[in-house]
């Protein structure tokens, strides 16, 4: 099959217009009929087409080319796919609550959901490009990528399973506003999260391998090397934007004002590593210093009651709690 040329020989430029077409399309059925239930599953599929155009389009179909392809489409496939079967249990998501109406607002979470496709794209987009291909591959099997190849089947494996074991023990009624502390929850409390990071730097290592190795020279050897930046943005934006931000000071926070199971989920925090794996036995006798740096449990995600909790709420949490135990 012919190499198609198209707009630049890195195909930057076609899959990033291919994104911005996709998640507007979404993005004007989400926003005309106020449905929630599109907004993951146009993340995820984009992925999909992304590694499937950039494959076909590329004429040239090394092992290393269809494994790093195949690894992204069954990441993006089986994350749309199990955020549409939640989000139509639950019906809607609470993330748009005060967007979903206001034009403007609503669109920036799908302009920051093209950055991230495109960015998160970018070994399997750059590996496929005809600037990459033109020169000799080497033969699938590199350590790097085993190590590769190792590691998505980790991280894979920990993102799907603790999806399923969180949403079976949140699906539960006895568990109803319990912490889910079971399975893989047990060693982090974010499997998914670090699962996720773990599957974006194999697919680099993948990918990188024929500039890792030199056969690659010149302007690919930089690009290969410098798509890197996907998984760099990936887990800056769980750790820092959307993900572990949006989880742990707003959790503790809404726990301990509401008093939902607080002492439970203080225990566990204290015990759980927040991302790295790691035994609670031992975790939880280990020094805060190394919490703070090497697990990575930095304070921006600790909630202190007496800095962040809203007292009045507690106070009257706590004043109601008394009346019903007085009649």
């Amino acid at each position: 099959m012919a190499v198609v040329h198209a707009l630049d020989d890195y195909y930057l430029a076609i899959t990033l217009l291919i994104t911005i077409a996709y998640q507007l399309f979404f993005f004007s059925i989400a926003f005309s009929l106020k449905f929630d239930k599109l907004t993951d599953f146009a993340g995820g599929t984009n992925f999909v087409v992304l590694a499937i155009i950039t494959l076909a389009f590329s004429g040239h179909h090394h092992a290393r080319q269809i494994v790093a392809s195949i690894f992204i489409m069954l990441w993006g496939a089986r994350l749309s796919g199990f955020l549409l079967f939640r989000i139509i249990k639950t019906g809607k998501d609470d993330r748009f609550d005060d967007k979903r109406d206001k034009f403007f607002s609503f669109l920036g979470f799908w302009v920051f959901q093209m950055l991230w496709v495109w960015t998160v794209s970018l070994p399997v987009t750059i590996l496929n490009s005809p600037n990459v291909t033109r020169f000799d591959q080497p033969d699938f099997g590199t350590g790097r990528d085993i190590a590769g190849v190792i590691l998505f089947a980790i991280g894979f494996f920990m993102e799907a399973w603790s999806d399923i074991q969180k949403y079976q023990f949140r699906s539960n009624p006895a568990n109803k506003g319990k912490v889910c502390d079971v399975g893989l929850f047990v060693w982090t409390r974010h499997p998914n999260y670090f699962g996720e990071i773990i599957i974006q730097f194999s697919i680099f290592m993948i990918a990188v391998s024929p500039a890792a190795y030199g056969y690659v020279h010149g302007g690919a050897f930089s690009a290969l090397y410098a798509s890197i930046l996907g998984a760099f943005f990936l887990t800056l934006l769980l750790m820092f934007v959307s993900g572990l931000p949006l989880q742990e000071r707003p959790g503790g926070k809404k726990r301990y004002e509401s008093g939902n199971h607080w002492e439970s989920y203080s225990s566990y925090t204290k015990r759980t590593s927040i991302l790295i794996p790691f035994p609670p036995q031992l975790y939880v006798r280990m020094p805060t210093i190394l919490k703070r740096t090497v697990f990575l449990e930095f304070p921006l995600y600790v909630f202190d009651p007496a800095k962040h909790a809203d007292q009045s709420k507690v106070q009257a949490r706590e004043a109601e709690e008394g009346q019903r135990q007085a009649s």
